[in-house]
C-alpha cells in the first residue's frame, strides 16, 4: 500500500492526520482519490444532497490602510487622494438593499485605517443594529481588531472584542490568515503582525461566544509544511474551544482560495486550478473538527466551484452582492441567486439558503414554485 493509501485509510477510519502525513497528501499528485475520501469524509458529517449558500453582501466601509500588505490591491496608504471611509447613510443603504432581496448576513471589512478611532466601531454597529436587529453582522478580520486595539486608548484585546459584541458583532470572518506561520507572513505582510495574534483575536471571540471562520491563502511562497501547519494551528484552537467548553462552536467553516497576483506588489505565478482541489481535499480530510468547507468561487470561477462539491465542501459561500477586494486584484467572478441555484443542482445537490450559523432557511426543490419567485423578486 502506498504512503498516500495508508493516509487516507487512516482518515476513513476516523483517525487524526498529523503534520508529516498532511504534508504527504498536500504533495500528492493523487487528487482525484484525494477528493473521493474527502467526499466521503463530509458525506459522514452532512449525509443530505444538500449544498447551503447565504445570500450576503460585503461592505467595504473604508480602504485606508497601513500594513501595506505587498499582496493586496485593495488598499490605498493614509493620505491617499483615493482613499475613503464610507458615511453611514451609505452603509446603511447597502444593508438596507440586502434586507430587501432576502439577505441575512453583512461582512463588512476594510483596512486597518490608524484615523478610525474605536468608537467610529461600536456607534456603526450600535446605528446598525437599531435600524436592523434581525441582521448578522459578520465583520471585521482580525487584523482590523488589533487595529482597533491600538486606537482604543488602552483596552485590551478582550475589552475591545467584548465591546464590539456588545455593541451588536455577531461572528468574526477570517480574513487576514493567509498563511498562519511567521516566515511567509514577514515576507508578504510584515507590518501586519504574527500568526499568533491572528489567533488571539479568534480564541477571544470564542470565549465571548461568537462563532467564526477560518481561512487560508496559498500560493504566497510558503512551503508544504507551512500549509500543514497553517491547518493543524486552527484545528488545535478548535480543540481547545470543545476542550475548554467555551460558549462558542468555535471555527463553524474554512474556505481556502489562491493568491490573486494581478494588480499586486508580490509578483508570483498564479496557482493552477487543480492545485485549489488538492487544498480543498486536503483540508476536508486534516480539519476533523470543522463542520463546514466553502467553494471559493469568487476566485476559482462557477464551474471549479461546482467541482469543489465532489472534493469535500458542503457549502457554496454567499451570495457576494458586493465584493470589491477580491475584484481589485483582477478577479471578476459573479454570480447571482439563479446561477448558484443551478450549479449546485449541475452538481446533483439541493440547493438550500442558510443563516451565517449554518441553520437552513429555506430549501429549493426543482418543482418549488416559490423557487422562480424568489429569484424573479431578486
Amino acid at each position: 500500500m502506498s504512503a498516500i493509501d495508508q493516509v487516507l485509510d487512516k482518515a476513513l477510519r476516523g483517525e487524526r492526520i498529523e503534520l508529516e502525513e498532511g504534508m504527504e497528501l498536500l504533495a500528492s499528485d493523487e487528487i482525484e482519490k484525494m477528493g473521493h475520501v474527502a467526499n466521503q469524509i463530509m458525506l459522514k458529517r452532512h449525509p443530505e444532497p444538500i449544498t447551503t449558500f447565504v445570500v450576503g453582501r460585503n461592505v467595504n466601509y473604508t480602504n485606508v490602510c497601513d500594513v501595506y500588505c505587498r499582496f493586496c490591491a485593495f488598499y490605498r496608504a493614509p493620505g491617499s487622494k483615493e482613499g475613503y471611509v464610507l458615511d453611514d447613510e451609505v452603509i446603511l443603504n447597502k444593508i438596507q438593499e440586502t434586507v430587501d432581496v432576502g439577505g441575512t448576513e453583512i461582512l463588512m471589512q476594510g483596512g486597518t485605517n490608524p484615523n478610525l478611532p474605536f468608537t467610529y466601531y461600536t456607534d456603526l454597529l450600535r446605528k446598525i443594529k437599531a435600524r436592523f436587529p434581525n441582521i448578522t453582522m459578520h465583520s471585521f478580520s482580525p487584523a482590523e481588531i488589533q487595529k482597533m486595539k491600538v486606537v482604543s486608548d488602552g483596552l485590551t484585546l478582550d475589552e475591545v472584542v467584548a465591546q464590539l459584541h456588545e455593541a451588536g458583532l455577531d461572528s468574526l470572518p477570517g480574513g487576514g490568515a493567509e498563511i498562519l506561520d511567521d516566515r511567509t507572513r514577514r515576507k508578504i505582510s510584515r507590518m501586519k503582525g504574527s500568526w499568533t495574534d491572528w489567533m488571539d483575536v479568534m480564541n477571544s471571540a470564542h470565549r465571548h461566544g461568537m462563532n467564526t471562520t477560518a481561512t487560508m491563502v496559498y500560493g504566497l511562497g510558503e512551503t508544504i509544511e507551512e500549509r500543514a501547519l497553517h491547518m493543524i494551528r486552527i484545528r488545535d484552537e478548535q480543540d481547545k474551544v470543545k476542550a475548554l467548553g467555551y460558549p462558542s462552536p468555535g471555527f463553524k467553516a474554512f474556505i481556502s482560495w489562491p493568491f490573486q497576483p494581478d494588480n499586486t506588489n508580490l509578483k508570483l505565478e498564479k496557482a493552477k486550478p487543480e492545485e485549489y482541489l488538492r487544498i480543498v481535499a486536503a483540508s476536508r480530510i486534516m480539519l476533523d473538527n470543522i463542520p463546514n468547507f466553502q467553494s471559493s468561487w469568487v476566485t476559482m470561477g462557477p464551474e471549479m466551484g461546482k467541482l469543489s462539491l465532489s472534493y469535500g465542501c458542503n457549502d457554496f459561500g454567499s451570495t457576494m452582492i458586493e465584493e470589491n477586494v477580491v475584484s481589485a486584484a483582477g478577479t471578476t467572478h459573479k454570480v447571482n441567486i439563479e446561477l448558484i441555484l443551478q450549479l449546485i443542482r449541475e452538481a446533483g445537490k439541493v440547493p438550500a439558503q442558510r443563516d451565517t450559523k449554518y441553520n437552513i432557511l429555506r430549501m429549493f426543490h426543482e418543482t418549488d414554485k416559490a423557487d422562480k419567485d424568489f429569484v424573479m423578486q431578486n
